[in-house]
C-alpha cells in the first residue's frame, strides 16, 4: 500500500508546480495585453502616427504663436500711443525713447541691405568635384551653426537690423535648428532660409567672405550643392518685433522647513 500510494502521489505533486507555472504565463500575458491596450489607447503603437500628430501639433502652436503675435504688436502699438501723449516727457526725451526703440529692434527698419538665403542640396546630390567623398545625410542640410554663422557675420558687417524668415531678431532671439527645422521665438521653418539686413551691403558682403566658418559652408557649397544666394536691394524694410519682450528666466524654489 504505501508503495502504491507514494507512487501515485508523486506526478499529481510533480505537475503542480507546472499548472502553477501556466497559469502565471497566461496571467502575464493577460497583463501585457492590458497594459498595451491603456498604452495604446485603442490605437495601433506600430505605427508614425503618434509622430505625424506631433508634427501637425508642432505647426498648429506655430500658427497659433503667429496669430499672437499680431495680436501683442497691435495692444503694443495702443500703449504706446497712449504713452507719447500721456507721459509729459519732453522732445529731446521722446527723441531717445525713439531711438531706444529702434536699437531695440521694435521698430520698422528701411534701407540699403541684403538677403541671404541658404537650401539644402538636393536629395540625390553626389560630389560634385574630384577627391571629394560622398556625401552624407548630414552633409546635405543646413545646421544650427550654417544659420548663426551669417547672423553673426552680418551682425560684424554693420548690419542696422537683421531679419530671419519673416521675423526680426532683438537682444533676446536664439536661432536654433531641431533637426532639418528651424525654430525661431516660438515659431517653426522649413528650408530654404531667408536672412535679410539693413545695412551697407559691400560691408556686409566682406564680413560674409571674411568669417571663417561660411568659408567652411562654401567647401560644401562647390563640393555638393548647398544652396547659398546673396541679393542686394536698394531698399529693403524690416518689420518691428511683434512678440513679447519678457524675459522668461528660472527661479530658485524656496527650500520645504
Amino acid at each position: 500500500m504505501s508503495n502504491s500510494d507514494d507512487s501515485s502521489a508523486g506526478p499529481r505533486r510533480r505537475a503542480r508546480p507546472v499548472r502553477l507555472l501556466t497559469a502565471a504565463v497566461f496571467a502575464l500575458a493577460g497583463l501585457l495585453f492590458v497594459t498595451s491596450f491603456n498604452t495604446s489607447k485603442g490605437t495601433n503603437i506600430r505605427t508614425d502616427a503618434s509622430l505625424l500628430k506631433l508634427s501637425d501639433l508642432i505647426k498648429e502652436r506655430s500658427q497659433d504663436n503667429a496669430a499672437l503675435e499680431q495680436s501683442t504688436a497691435a495692444a503694443r502699438g495702443r500703449v504706446d500711443a497712449l504713452a507719447d501723449r500721456d507721459d509729459g516727457s519732453t522732445k529731446a526725451e521722446d527723441a531717445k525713447l525713439a531711438a531706444l526703440r529702434a536699437a531695440s529692434g521694435t521698430e520698422e527698419l528701411t534701407g540699403k541691405g541684403l538677403t541671404v538665403t541658404l537650401n539644402d542640396a538636393p536629395p540625390n546630390a553626389t560630389a560634385r568635384i574630384p577627391n571629394v567623398p560622398e556625401p552624407q545625410p548630414n552633409d546635405l542640410v543646413i545646421h544650427q551653426q550654417d544659420l548663426q554663422a551669417v547672423v553673426n557675420a552680418l551682425w560684424q558687417g554693420g548690419a542696422e537690423g537683421i531679419q530671419v524668415m519673416d521675423q526680426r531678431l532683438i537682444s533676446t532671439s536664439a536661432v536654433r535648428c531641431v533637426g532639418n527645422t528651424l525654430i525661431l521665438q516660438g515659431r517653426v521653418y522649413s528650408p530654404p532660409y531667408k536672412i535679410s539686413a539693413v545695412g551697407d551691403p559691400a560691408v556686409m558682403k566682406k564680413a560674409l567672405a571674411a568669417s571663417p566658418a561660411l568659408q567652411n559652408y562654401q567647401l560644401y557649397v562647390n563640393a555638393y550643392g548647398l544652396g547659398w544666394k546673396v541679393d542686394e536691394h536698394k531698399a529693403l524694410t524690416l518689420p518691428g518685433y511683434s512678440g513679447t519682450v519678457d524675459l522668461h528666466y528660472a527661479k530658485p524654489v524656496a527650500p520645504t522647513p
